[in-house]
Order: structure tokens, then sequence, then C-alpha cells
């Protein structure tokens, strides 16, 4: 059995003692303190879990090898699939992703494991805190480097938009965006990262942190379902296009419309730092 959504713990050690083709990746970060995810994930991690850096394993280098524009441009399909097959992931492995900080990170990893065709991957729901909770073991340090593997790639299983598809669509019924930014910094009353305060518009606003209930786990279907629906108000779930600050915290609400029964719905990557590096494109505040 794969799985291609979300994975419990209980799930996740069965699989382990199954002795499952099985890769998990740690993906914690801080994007104040981008040396505090790995610091966390050398106090404590998954037994075999590798640790996945933003900045470097799951963003581009330099523009020459970006497919997206922002302020973490996904990496060249080729390139990505490059680093997989490196690190020893192949494509009979059922990948786990996790993190520490609601899913805001590891998203990006099963989004771009989807991007290259592979569809065997699912998200520890209720991330390190809820393995711990249920007795999992963890270790401290470094794992020992995996022999390197063959990974290829097969046909996008989801889709990117991008900064000229977003624009085209602008007015539309077609498109929908959701913004996942915290509610100041869509209204534009802050900016602590980017440029220019404010949002693409026409763009839905609902903070990636909503998709996640008190115990640290995503939301039932159904409150999802609920949810997400009052959100569009009739809008076509297959026309909503997500994106954040930079195509990392907008993975959330789309995994969240998956595991709601809404379908697969679009990636704008380049997000709000690539959509507000031309002063020529449309803005708005409030």
């Amino acid at each position: 059995m794969n799985y291609t959504t979300l994975i419990s713990p209980e799930q996740l050690q069965t699989l382990m003692g199954r002795g499952q083709a099985l890769f998990v990746f740690d993906t914690s970060c801080d994007l104040m303190n981008p040396a505090l995810g790995e610091q966390q994930y050398r106090e404590a991690h998954i037994p075999g879990a590798l640790f996945a850096r933003l900045n470097e394993d799951l963003s581009a280098k330099d523009g020459a090898s970006a497919a997206s524009g922002g302020r973490h441009p996904l990496p060249a399909r080729e390139r990505f699939a490059a680093w997989l097959a490196s690190v020893g992931f192949a494509n009979d492995m059922q990948a786990v992703v996790y993190d520490r900080q609601g899913a805001n990170y590891c998203g990006r990893l099963w989004w771009m494991l989807k991007w290259a065709g592979h569809d065997a991957v699912a998200v520890l729901d209720g991330g390190l805190q809820a393995w711990t909770a249920t007795g999992g073991a963890v270790n401290g340090g470094q794992e020992p480097a995996r022999a390197a593997a063959n990974f290829s790639l097969k046909p996008a299983l989801r889709s990117l938009a991008t900064t000229q598809t977003v624009l085209a669509g602008l007015g539309r019924p077609t498109q929908t965006l959701i913004d996942a930014r915290g509610a100041p910094r869509y209204r534009g009353e802050v900016e602590p990262l980017d440029p220019v305060a404010g949002h693409i518009p026409g763009a839905l606003n609902r903070a990636f942190g909503l998709n996640i209930g008190e115990d640290g786990k995503f939301k039932t279907p159904a409150v999802l379902c609920a949810e997400f629906e009052q959100l569009l108000a009739g809008r076509d779930a297959a026309g909503v296009v997500h994106h954040c600050g930079s195509g990392v915290s907008a993975l959330p609400n789309l995994i969240a419309m998956e595991v709601a029964g809404l379908g697969q719905t679009a990636l704008y990557a380049g997000s709000w730092s690539e959509w507000c590096s031309d002063a020529a494109r449309p803005m708005a505040q409030g």
C-alpha cells in the first residue's frame, strides 16, 4: 500500500517493521534562523531520516537552474532528480516527510516529489511531536550516508503556475488565488521579508496554520471541506492556485484541499516575492 497524502505515526511504524522500501525526510526549518532546523534534527530525528535543507536542497542555487522565481526558487526538475538520486532515493520507495512546524516546510518536499512524478509520498501527520507522543524512537547526530540510487523523472503529477499564467488569469472565473500568509501580511499592514507589502488583486486569504487542529494534526476531511467551501463561496475548486510569500507555506493549504477531497490544485511557487519584484504588476492592500 502506498501513502499519498498523510500517514500516521502508527502507520509509519508498521512500514518500518515490514522492512518496506522507505525513505524518511526531516525538513524542519525556521526562516528567521536558517541554522535552527538542522540543529533540531541533530538533537532528535526519526531513525534513518535524512535532513533536507530548504535553502540548499529544495531551492535553486542560481537563476540558471531555477524553475521559478521568488525567495525560494524551485530547482529544475532535473536538478532535483539528481539530488534525490545522490542521497539514495529511488523510484520504488515510499517517501515520508515531516517537520516540527505544523507541516509548514515538509509540504514543499511532498509537492516537489509529486512534481517529479513520484506519487508515493506522504506527510507525517502531526510531525515529530506526534511521532514521539506515540512512543516513536529518535536518534541524535547525523545518519550514515546512503549509497547513491537511480531516480528517474516521470510526468509531473501536480501543476506549477507561473507569473505569466497567474497574470493572464486575473479577474477570470477560471482562476481563484488563495494566499496562505497571515492576515496582516496579506492586507499589507506588515511585511517582514519582501520589499513590497500587499497581495495579488482578487486573492482570497487563508493562513496555512488554519489547517491544523489543536492536536497538531490536520483537521478532519469533513471540517477542511466545509472551511474551504465557505472560503471559495461557490468558486470552482479546480481553478484554485495557491501561493504565499515564497511558495513554501502555501503547501499546507494545497495538501488540505486534497485531504478534504476537493481535488488537485496548482501552486504558484514564485508567490508574492516574485510577483512584487516588478512594479508594473497590479498589487492590492486591505
